[in-house]
C-alpha cells in the first residue's frame, strides 16, 4: 500500500479493504490479519490500524467473534454495496474530469465503451 498525505491513514486502509473486497480478492468470513500483524507490515501506528478496523467493524465489512480473529463480511448486500460505491466514485471522478474539459457525453460514453471491450 502506497500512502498519500491527502486523507487520513486509516480512512485509506478502509478504501484498500473495500477495494480487495469488491475484487474478490478477500473472500467473504475470510480470516484477516491480526491489527499488529497490519500494523507492522504497513509500517504504521497499531491505534491507526485498531481505528480502521473499528469503523470496518461498525460498516458491517468485518466481524469479530469473541477471541477469534476478525473476517470478511458473509453479507452479501453489504458487500454489493461496497462494489456500488467504489463504482459509484470512479464515475464520480470520471465525469468530474470529463466535464472539465468539456468532453461532449456521446463523446465520452464512446471512448469508455471501447476502452472497455478492448480490455485496455
Amino acid at each position: 500500500m502506497n500512502f498519500n498525505n491527502r486523507e487520513p491513514v486509516y480512512i485509506q486502509v478502509i478504501r484498500h479493504f473495500k477495494e480487495q473486497m469488491a475484487s474478490g480478492n478477500l473472500e467473504p468470513g475470510q480470516e484477516i490479519q491480526s491489527r499488529r500483524e497490519l500494523a507492522s507490515k504497513l509500517k504504521i501506528n497499531p491505534n491507526t490500524v485498531q481505528r480502521a478496523y473499528k469503523e470496518m467493524e461498525d460498516q458491517g465489512l468485518i466481524y469479530t467473534e469473541r477471541n477469534s480473529p476478525s473476517r470478511i463480511t458473509k453479507d452479501k448486500q453489504i458487500l454489493q454495496e461496497v462494489r456500488e460505491e467504489l463504482i459509484l466514485q470512479a464515475v464520480d471522478s470520471f465525469i468530474t474530469s470529463v466535464r472539465s474539459i468539456q468532453v461532449p457525453l456521446d463523446d465520452a460514453l464512446e471512448l469508455i465503451k471501447q476502452k472497455y471491450q478492448n480490455g485496455k
